[in-house]
């Protein structure tokens, strides 16, 4: 399985849960180049790993870091954040 077929083709912008476990899930993230991942806060720590493509990571604490395939950033609960595609770009995030 892709991570990309998880996505309808047509939506720039997408997410969806596809492995849930007791404690958490893990999601599928799509976001084409030039789109943005609107802003949004996670009440529980998160980690977004890139898988393909190159996104820029921003939060409300001026925190503003590249992620390219194999790189990972963790996220603090509570903090409003959102991402920005370079690249068509495919994530996972494990919350």
């Amino acid at each position: 399985m892709k991570l990309s077929e998880q996505h309808p083709a047509d939506k720039t912008v997408s997410a969806k849960s596809f492995f849930k476990m007791e404690e958490g899930n893990a999601t599928a993230i799509q976001i084409l180049k030039n789109e943005k991942f609107k802003e949004h806060i996670t009440k529980v720590p998160a980690l977004l790993m890139c898988v393909s493509g190159k996104i820029v990571f921003e939060n409300e604490q001026s925190l503003k870091e590249p992620l390219s395939a194999g790189e990972y950033i963790l996220i603090a609960p509570h903090v409003k954040h959102w991402m920005q595609a370079e690249e068509d770009s495919q994530l996972v995030l494990l919350r």
